[in-house]
């Protein structure tokens, strides 16, 4: 490590330091890294542009500031997304993380760092920043997750739902068949993961971890009362893990675990649990206010919420009836 990079010694005292950070993303799904410059620490290092809050700054003021000041860009659309809190040698930072998705002007570095465009599912540049970590791999998350329903409307229906929404851009699903027979479910999971592997999207079984190794499927989704009995999440090998969850004791849970994300319901009525109160978005938003992982928001909701979703601070949505109209 370069002299500029040396370690500062911590006191346990130490306050963290809030940081706002942009991932600003173009419309084809590329986003923006910046390398930082010399004299800094860190320097050469790739991250995402962002800087210190002032005392008495909010959080998206003190965003625009930084984005005004050192790209010369103005915010025109941007919402929160994830906040982490990260132990660095010289300091422990609080990362508040906005997805930046319009603004005006072109962005021209302004305090001589280089930039790049990368893709989510491929990143070229390096070092990155250790903290950025967790959020590249968000970043390959897509803003649906749809939830099966061939118990309901039939197997042969159902498929055909799922190929339809996987020819519009489906990415993620959810295997989510608790009232079907055991062979018929396997048999149904392998159809579903041959039509998501052609256009390569992923599957995930819910509840199931046993099926999703003997279907090689891309991961699990466990029930919340599945997750409040987890002391580890399974092996990084073994491919995404999730969660539902439907109150704060079960968002720490999954944060403990370090789970890739959770979806968080009902947010509005829905006809699968018609006893549930919904939660509403502003109790939504506030559940997972500087809150760590991806979430989806689950309940009542189509392809059409997603806007609302994400300006509360969601990742995507999740659904079941609101395939059809993706």
């Amino acid at each position: 490590m370069s002299e500029n990079n040396a370690p500062i010694p911590l006191t346990e005292s130490a306050p963290i330091i809030e940081v706002v950070a942009a991932v600003i993303t173009r419309s084809d799904g590329q986003f923006l890294l910046t390398r930082r410059p010399g004299g800094k620490i860190y320097s050469g290092y790739w991250a995402f542009i962002g800087g210190k809050v002032e005392k008495g700054d909010a959080l998206f003021k003190a965003l625009e500031r930084e984005l005004w000041e050192e790209l010369g860009i103005q915010i025109r659309s941007a919402y929160p997304w994830i906040t982490r809190v990260f132990t660095y040698s010289h300091a422990t930072v609080r990362l508040h993380f906005f997805r930046v998705v319009k603004w005006q002007g072109r962005p021209t570095p302004r305090e001589k760092q280089g930039f790049f465009w990368q893709w989510p599912h491929h990143v070229v540049v390096s070092p990155i920043l250790p903290a950025n970590g967790p959020i590249l791999q968000a970043l390959l998350l897509p803003p649906a997750y749809a939830i099966t329903q061939a118990s309901e409307i039939g197997i042969e229906s159902a498929l055909q739902q799922i190929e339809q929404a996987l020819c519009n851009g489906l990415k993620l699903i959810q295997i989510r068949e608790k009232r079907m027979a055991k062979d018929l479910l396997r048999e149904f999971s392998v159809q579903v993961l041959a039509l998501a592997r052609a256009h390569e999207a992923k599957v995930l079984i819910n509840g199931d971890v046993a099926l999703a190794r003997e279907v090689r499927a891309d991961g699990v989704h466990f029930t919340s009362s599945q997750l409040m009995a987890l002391t580890c999440r399974p092996d990084v090998e073994f491919g995404l893990c999730a969660a539902s969850c439907h109150n704060a004791e079960e968002l720490w849970a999954a944060e403990q675990l370090g789970l890739d994300f959770v979806v968080l319901s009902p947010v509005q009525s829905t006809l699968s649990h018609p006893g549930l109160s919904p939660m509403g978005w502003r109790k939504f938003a506030a559940m997972i206010r500087d809150y760590s992982l991806p979430v989806y928001a689950l309940g009542g909701l189509d392809f059409d919420d997603l806007p609302c979703a994400q300006e509360m601070g969601a990742h995507g949505i999740a659904m079941m009836r609101g395939i059809v109209n993706l």
